[in-house]
């Protein structure tokens, strides 16, 4: 054990795998200090929505270094909180009245779970039971792990984690199932229902339709149980649409964001509430306020940053760039479908993947295989198991797509 004390996440350091150092970034591309040039595949982990030091949110930042750098937000605001709270609200389905700020998507998920809590508690009747989607996967802080998959993500952790109900994933034979399951334990006075919208990202990438979606939206509705949709992944354009809940037409109770929210320069998240919610934590008993903060809540440099993406989406033609690269995904991808090795090929928007044989879950050993493959080939994918899939920025180019998608189809061959 030698070398940088750092402690990275998800990293098994007992497998002394190489660790780059990344120089800086422009595009898809990264530079690492060898002088390598690394197609980013994967957003960063999903944040990266515009490209790397994109020049309107790297400007955004320095400008408001240079006059509010950090303020507190209980009690205080500030401009760029103002600007991106107005900015979400009219972008974004216009029962979500209310913007709370927080750090990251795990904690927007805290946020949530806490809102519908209080929401319950507050107007007399407190319910206490959350319902999960079996394979959801919300954010590694104590409540986002309690509502996600249960093993080797929090297997360690399991005596701090509080009881759910899972209803089972909607696989396309199992649909009916899944709405029944559903429909049961709404009857019995459920608080909430949280849902990641037709793709479930750390889950391996299982996709559902939009139909599904707008059914388990109606059963929550009917029988008075919040839907929080968890939009940290799918929101702002990966599923070809700004959230995926617009494919199914609905607008969830509390709306998780955070990722792509600053085009994925900086860390910022908010958990969007309906009128009532709010209201039920309205009165003039203090008591009854929100619980919930952290010291750098709604940070001014953050907050600059989202306002930057926000303008970005107001200006610029980015839904045209995700309806080019949501064509782009679907012919690569395609042209694997022949391959032997290449099982389950699937696509939601901008997102692509694939099953490299039988699925084998998380901790498969054709995972680390499979990173080292990508790495040694100047590509950043990041399997999930024995799931490869493609999740880049917005505006990569044709050269540089082929190229990931000729990566993988050797990693098929050779791995």
């Amino acid at each position: 054990m030698s070398g940088s004390p750092i402690w990275h996440p998800f990293t098994q350091h007992g497998l002394g795998e190489p660790i780059p150092q990344v120089e800086r970034a422009e595009g898809a591309i990264l530079v690492t200090a060898d002088g390598r040039r690394v197609i980013d595949a994967i957003s960063s982990w999903w944040v990266t929505t515009h490209g790397h030091a994109h020049p309107r949110i790297a400007a955004a930042i320095a400008r408001q270094a240079e006059r509010l750098d950090q303020i507190i937000f209980a009690g205080w605001t500030h401009e760029p909180a103002e600007e991106v709270a107005a900015g979400l609200r009219a972008i974004m389905p216009g029962n979500l009245t209310r913007v709370f700020f927080s750090d990251s998507g795990s904690t927007s998920v805290e946020v949530a779970l806490k809102m519908a809590l209080g929401y319950w508690l507050h107007r007399g009747e407190p319910r206490h039971r959350i319902l999960v989607l079996e394979h959801g996967y919300h954010g590694d802080t104590i409540g986002a792990m309690s509502v996600g998959a249960r093993g080797a993500f929090n297997r360690a952790y399991e005596p701090l984690l509080f009881d759910v109900e899972t209803i089972p994933f909607p696989h396309d034979a199992a649909a009916r199932a899944t709405l029944d399951a559903l429909e049961r334990a709404c009857r019995q006075g459920a608080a909430a229902f949280i849902v990641e919208p037709l793709v479930l990202g750390a889950g391996g990438m299982l996709t559902y339709r939009p139909a599904v979606l707008r059914e388990m939206h109606a059963i929550c509705a009917r029988h008075g149980v919040l839907f929080i949709a968890d939009e940290v992944m799918t929101g702002w354009g990966r599923t070809g649409t700004l959230l995926a809940c617009e494919q199914a037409d609905i607008a969830p109770d509390i709306l998780c964001l955070s990722k792509g929210l600053t085009g994925g320069a900086i860390p910022l998240a908010v958990t969007m509430a309906s009128e009532p919610i709010f209201a039920a934590h309205y009165a003039p008993d203090r008591a009854r306020m929100f619980f919930h903060s952290s010291s750098y809540t709604a940070n001014p440099i953050a907050c600059a940053a989202a306002a930057a993406n926000l303008a970005i989406w107001r200006e610029e033609p980015v839904r045209e760039r995700i309806a080019d690269l949501c064509r782009r995904q679907g012919e690569a991808l395609a042209a694997l479908a022949d391959h032997p090795r290449a099982t389950a090929l699937r696509q939601v928007g901008t997102i692509a993947a694939l099953d490299v044989g039988a699925a084998e879950g998380y901790l498969s050993d054709l995972a680390p295989r499979l990173l080292r493959f990508f790495a040694e080939n100047d590509v950043l994918l990041r399997p999930l198991g024995n799931t490869v899939y493609v999740m880049p920025p917005y505006c990569i180019g044709d050269d540089e797509l082929q190229r990931v998608y000729r990566v993988i189809a050797r990693a098929l061959d050779e791995v």
